[in-house]
């Protein structure tokens, strides 16, 4: 007598990071921002809605407890700077908070949830020319999982996670979706 083999659910999501992996990640990342920039002088570190905020808070708090100087952080809304938007509907553009101080002549620290084809980070570029003048800028994601349409790479990865085009990766943080984890499906 055999049993039924088992049939794949092909649009079940697969968890690729819980909740503890997560912070780790940014644990790692925050100590590699540190190590780079030989210390907290100068930084800025700013997330891209809507998770990259969240993200972006964290990595400041936790720069802020390695280091025991302040680390401003802040929002950067890109929607407006993005080339696509002809193409798909446009959320709701979020606020620009910028540190007290500014930009200039700081390095910024650009944080997003994941990196696939680099447009956003594209237009977080142009973003930050109509802000100011950074001395440098660095880039932190959670997931960095390939498929660059433009000559963007990341300073600070979280997690490698190679997939198809065809796959979606999602990022989900207690402070907006109850939920703390990093699954794929196709």
């Amino acid at each position: 007598m055999s049993t039924p083999s088992a049939v794949p659910d092909v649009g079940a999501a697969r968890v690729v990071m819980t909740g503890a992996d997560i912070t780790r990640a940014l644990t790692r990342i925050s100590h590699e921002i540190l190590e780079s920039n030989r210390g907290p002088d100068g930084l800025v570190i700013l997330g891209i809605p809507t998770r990259g905020v969240t993200l972006a808070e964290r990595i400041g708090a936790l720069l802020s407890q390695f280091s025991g100087t302040p680390v401003p952080t802040g929002a950067l809304d890109v929607t407006m700077y993005r080339d696509d938007l002809h193409r798909q509907p446009t959320r709701t553009p979020r606020p620009t908070q910028i540190p007290p101080g500014g930009i200039d002549g700081r390095t910024v620290v650009l944080v997003d949830d994941v990196l696939f084809s680099g447009r956003s980070i594209r237009s977080a570029l142009d973003a930050l020319q109509d802000i100011g003048r950074p001395a440098a800028v660095r880039l932190a994601i959670l997931v960095d999982r390939g498929h660059r349409e433009l000559p963007i790479r990341p300073d600070f990865v979280g997690k490698n996670l190679p997939s198809s085009r065809d796959e979606r990766v999602n990022v989900r943080v207690a402070e907006v979706d109850g939920a703390e984890e990093v699954t794929i499906e196709s």
